[in-house]
């Protein structure tokens, strides 16, 4: 799932490729996309785009004439940028507005689950959206009130990733970043100490902006299918941890897997079976 690194990176290079740029036309082949009728897409043509810009792991598309995009990627969508337009072949689109001067910005989707989606809202509703108005407040740039955020009696892995606590971390970002503060997964946000909260936040903001300036050196529009995502833990289990050189570990879930070093971050110890061991702290 694109999450805050990815979606950032993707409303830079979007802002400075559309700001300016007159709308021809825009609909959505992909019906299940549009969550909204009123105002409908047609109210699109005529006008400018003035910002493309992050909110969380949403992207927002601001017009002129107060209307704005809300967009949210999901798992498997791409909000992507080219110089022409769809063919009838085209079977991965589900939003496609079109410029006045020939390029075309499509809302793309791979696989079949089809859960990307897009609203068109008024500048009024936006802020007010209950996709918008539940999240926490952002993971990048901080500073974040950990001390009020973290004060809960949950796994930091799954505490990290939920959007209504911090925006922007997902699956792949909080193995990194748990990994950089050295702190377990599975350790309670109560538990943690004043230095943890410390390292923590930082790790946060670096493993954020390691990415950021990652991606401005290696991606350009069109912005690919799959980006060039430098991780060094997740998805990495089985190999040497970076730091220490011992072996990666991975709890596996049904959808999901969380990568640690048992070494740096769960003082030497594995969990070998979720069912039959118990958390780690």
């Amino acid at each position: 799932m694109p999450e805050l690194p990815e979606v950032e990176i993707t409303a830079r290079l979007l802002d400075r490729a559309l700001a300016g740029a007159e709308i021809e036309s825009a609909l959505a082949p992909g019906i299940n996309a549009l969550k909204t009728v009123d105002p409908p897409l047609s109210s699109l043509a005529g006008r400018h785009i003035e910002r493309v810009r992050r909110r969380g792991k949403h992207l927002i598309v601001q017009v002129s004439g107060g209307l704005a995009l809300l967009i949210h990627l999901m798992s498997a969508g791409r909000l992507q940028l080219y110089d022409r337009r769809a063919g009838p072949r085209d079977r991965t689109s589900r939003l496609l507005v079109r410029l006045c001067d020939g390029r075309e910005l499509r809302l793309r989707e791979f696989g079949s689950k089809q859960a990307a989606w897009v609203k068109l809202l008024r500048g009024d509703e936006l802020e007010h959206d209950p996709a918008l108005a539940s999240l926490g407040p952002e993971a990048w740039p901080g500073p974040l009130p950990l001390e009020q955020l973290l004060d809960a009696p949950r796994p930091l892995h799954s505490l990290l990733r939920d959007q209504h606590t911090i925006a922007g971390i997902g699956r792949s970002w909080v193995d990194e970043i748990l990994w950089s503060a050295m702190l377990s997964p599975f350790k309670r946000g109560e538990e943690l100490d004043e230095e943890e909260r410390e390292r923590l936040a930082e790790a946060i903001v670096a493993a954020i902006e390691r990415a950021l300036a990652h991606y401005e050196q290696a991606v350009q529009l069109p912005i690919p299918d799959k980006l060039p995502m430098p991780l060094q833990v997740h998805r990495h289990e089985g190999q040497q941890c970076p730091r220490c050189a011992s072996t990666l570990k991975s709890v596996h879930f049904e959808d999901y897997v969380i990568a640690y070093c048992p070494a740096c971050q769960t003082e030497g110890r594995t969990l070998k079976d979720r069912r039959l061991s118990r958390l780690l702290r």
